[in-house]
């Protein structure tokens, strides 16, 4: 697991620039540095030593230096590749699996993406040609973002690299605060920086004398295979999980694993063979998951090494955490995720983790939506949309919101498992003039892509290309490598998926359960305890936080310095709201909060 940063123009100075950059990122690998320069290019690389700890450096080239290869990731077919590739004549000079990339790519040109089984973001440069190729892994377990400015191009795994550019312009993209005050995190290709963007998951890209061409290789489809029967699922799915575990544990080090008190991570906890398991909780106990994960580690004779973060902890770190993010993110738990991945790094350099499950197996809450309210869509939808209308401005009001919801096709109203402000709601404490387009202008081309699927597999498919990329796994590389530490997932195995994708929606939910055949699977292996438990997330006391005086009184300073985007007497009222008792406005307030402290990190501060 690394980081990358590289750079294409004529300047004097790319050595001293190159280093700069890659030192913004040295938290996603302290162990060593590597350099690359020539009159276009410069490319830098920052190292956690995981596989071949003595001749994986990077860049590593080719057998007459034409070619180098940068990578942050882990291949887990590897080995097969390379017997593959020394078969065909093709010479190695290290153990790493980031070799196989190089001549992977040499052999089969961008043919060579869909031959991968791991999680990666990797540069290939020709010294030859000049023309640099970049990849971005099947689901965006690793990040990857490039900044393009008439002729100047930048490329890293983290967008903090590009301040220590002396020609990158660091300008906010005020265009993207609207769609995050609805979904929580940054939406799509754009950035909350002028001109950086995000290479998609299953895209590539190709640079040459100043122009750029980006490219799909994957994209998921679920296509149910109805001729199977439960039983036969059932043992698929549970040697293909059995598998992926064992792949992602391939390492020279040594590997643990995340545990809370769900069915995802203790499954991977207990099939794992791991030695260690680590765990974060609150002093509020009835928030905690701390007891579930230490009694199921003592079950299958595992140490826990746990913590218990505490109010104080939680907001004083949280600014610093903003700052690793590298653009907003709203969810509560990414800071418990920060602390879980700091206790770990103490112990190990490779942790597991069950990011995915929920997508894959359709394991959310609300997919049990259309099967418990079946009753209420058959009342005609002309009726629905008029009682949606009439309870409007009651909807958030408990039963009320059940009655708006549902007054709306799921294309109108599901943006992914998060749905903070409506625009209507957004224009109004926004401070400033804003776009026109709306989240549905988003999700609109995934909607179309899935009119033919049933609505828990449109959630599915939404969520995973939206959710999964821009909260789920954006946490999880952050938070980890913040702490300098590796975070597998093994749920997103594409051997797995390619799989699992064709389950049939009666085998996700059944019984009243979600994720219904991997809980199934799993209870295999588990206690019912751990694998029929309803799934929580990770719960945080922000709720309860935001209504005690010292949280209050912190939260409403930060709203009443913040009229350069919203209307402070608004959103202040929103607080007081929460304070009062009268709604339950926490995750909205935990939004703008979330905002206007990384805004300043990124554009107060630095």
């Amino acid at each position: 697991m690394c980081g990358i940063v590289g750079f294409s123009d004529k300047s004097k100075n790319k050595k001293k620039t190159i280093k700069d950059m890659a030192d913004l990122i040295k938290h996603r690998g302290p162990d060593s540095d590597g350099y690359y320069t020539d009159e276009d290019i410069a490319l830098g690389f920052r190292r956690l030593s995981i596989i071949d700890l003595e001749g994986g450096s990077q860049p590593i080239y080719n057998e007459d230096k034409t070619k180098l290869v940068l990578m942050n990731g882990e291949i887990y077919n590897y080995k097969f590749l390379k017997e593959d590739l020394e078969a065909k004549g093709h010479k190695f000079t290290t153990k790493s699996d980031t070799e196989v990339l190089l001549h992977g790519y040499e052999e089969y040109k961008e043919d060579l993406l869909p031959m991968l089984r791991g999680m990666f973001a990797f540069v290939i440069y020709d010294t030859k040609t000049k023309e640099l190729f970049g990849a971005r892994d099947f689901y965006g377990i690793k990040p990857l973002y490039y900044y393009k400015q008439d002729k100047e191009f930048m490329f890293g795994s983290e967008i903090k690299s590009f301040l220590a550019h002396p020609n990158f312009k660091k300008e906010l993209n005020r265009d993207m605060l609207e769609d995050y005050l609805t979904f929580q995190y940054s939406v799509g290709e754009d950035t909350f920086f002028k001109n950086v963007y995000k290479l998609r998951p299953g895209h590539y890209f190709k640079y040459k004398d100043g122009n750029l061409t980006i490219k799909e290789y994957y994209s998921i489809k679920f296509e149910p295979d109805t001729k199977k029967t439960e039983e036969e699922w059932k043992k698929e799915i549970k040697e293909l999980l059995e598998d992926s575990v064992k792949a992602h544990k391939v390492s020279d080090v040594e590997v643990g694993s995340f545990l809370s008190s769900g069915v995802d991570s203790s499954y991977i906890a207990t099939v794992s063979d791991v030695d260690k398991t680590f765990t974060v909780g609150w002093d509020n106990k009835k928030y905690s998951e701390i007891d579930y994960a230490k009694e199921l580690s003592d079950i299958i004779k595992v140490e826990n090494i746990n913590k218990k973060i505490s109010k104080k902890e939680y907001f004083d770190n949280f600014a610093h955490i903003q700052y690793f993010m590298d653009e907003p993110l709203a969810d509560p738990s990414a800071i418990a995720l920060y602390f879980v991945a700091n206790i770990a790094s103490k112990n190990v350099k490779v942790a597991l983790s069950g990011e995915g499950a929920d997508e894959i197996f359709g394991g959310y809450n609300i997919y049990h939506e259309p099967y418990s309210v079946s009753w209420y869509y058959k009342i005609p939808y002309i009726i629905r949309r008029a009682l949606g209308i009439l309870v409007y401005p009651l909807r958030h009001h408990r039963g009320f919101n059940f009655i708006y919801r549902r007054s709306h096709k799921l294309e109108d109203r599901y943006v992914g498992n998060a749905f903070m402000f409506e625009p209507s709601e957004s224009q109004k404490i926004l401070n400033y003039k804003t776009k026109k387009t709306t989240y549905k202008d988003l999700t609109k081309k995934y909607y179309a892509k899935a009119k033919d699927y049933d609505d828990v597999t449109k959630m599915q498919y939404i969520d995973f290309n939206f959710w999964l990329i821009g909260d789920i796994l954006l946490k999880a590389d952050k938070m980890s490598m913040a702490n300098s530490l590796e975070v597998r997932v093994p749920f997103l195995d594409r051997i797995l998926i390619d799989t699992a994708r064709k389950i049939p929606t009666k085998y996700k939910i059944k019984q009243g359960k979600t994720k219904y055949l991997f809980r199934e699977v799993a209870h295999e292996s588990l206690p019912e305890k751990w694998s029929n438990k309803k799934k929580l997330g990770f719960p945080v006391p922000i709720r309860e936080w935001l209504k005690e005086e010292d949280t209050y009184n912190l939260i409403k300073d930060k709203f009443s310095k913040s009229e350069e985007f919203f209307k402070p007497n608004k959103i202040i009222k929103l607080l007081d709201e929460h304070k009062e008792g009268k709604k339950d406005n926490s995750r909205k307030i935990w939004t703008i909060y979330s905002f206007l402290t990384w805004y300043d990190e990124y554009f107060v501060l630095r």
